[in-house]
């Protein structure tokens, strides 16, 4: 295995650790622990437990850049390595999202939509790896997930979901998202297209 998936892979081993961060544990196991050490934990993650979750998330986002560079600069682009990427990048989205919903930070309508977008996506991608066409990320995507990052990030720090800077700025998160959205299915109009034609020729 090759540098760039070990670091895809580490990408991926951040996103239970991040979760783990950010997300107290419930209310019966600290029970169950007789407010041991698992009381003690959480008074740590509501406490710090955010800023360790937004460390860990800007290093994965980091190691996103870097595992592609590296693969490209030394022709080390594998057909594993495309699988694990766009993996990575989703789990990590969507658990940072889920996360920053669960405090409250975010509305489960943004939640909904960001991920609702990323399923039509990688569904229209299936397809067309069915058709042996390679939907590669375009400028509006690559837009969306530096967006995203950042957005994810500020909210982390932040941690105020009435801070208007954050909401503005979540508000721009949702709607590149959506513009990102309908710009994969107008580019790539031609697989929907084959689709139909071969449901009607069936």
């Amino acid at each position: 295995m090759n540098l760039p998936n070990k670091i895809s892979i580490a990408r991926i081993i951040m996103v239970p650790l991040f979760m783990f961060a950010i997300t107290p544990f419930p209310g019966w196991f600290v029970d169950l622990n007789q407010g041991g050490w698992a009381l003690a934990a959480n008074n740590f993650i509501n406490t710090y437990g955010i800023y360790v979750a937004a460390g860990i998330f800007i290093i994965a986002s980091i190691t996103d850049g870097i595992d592609g560079y590296l693969a490209r600069k030394y022709n080390q682009i594998t057909s594993l390595g495309i699988f694990l990427d766009p993996i990575a990048d989703k789990l990590l989205i969507t658990a940072s999202l889920i996360a920053l919903c669960d405090r409250g930070l975010l509305s489960a309508w943004t939640v909904v939509i960001i991920i609702s977008r990323e399923f039509l996506v990688t569904g229209l991608r299936l397809v067309a790896a069915g058709k042996g066409k390679v939907i590669a990320a375009g400028m509006s995507g690559k837009i969306k997930m530096v967006l995203q990052i950042i957005v994810v990030f500020i909210a982390l720090i932040v941690n105020d979901p009435a801070n208007i800077i954050v909401r503005v700025l979540l508000l721009l998160m949702v709607i590149i998202t959506i513009y990102s959205g309908f710009d994969y299915f107008i580019k790539n109009k031609d697989v929907l297209q084959d689709i139909n034609t071969n449901k009607e020729s069936t």
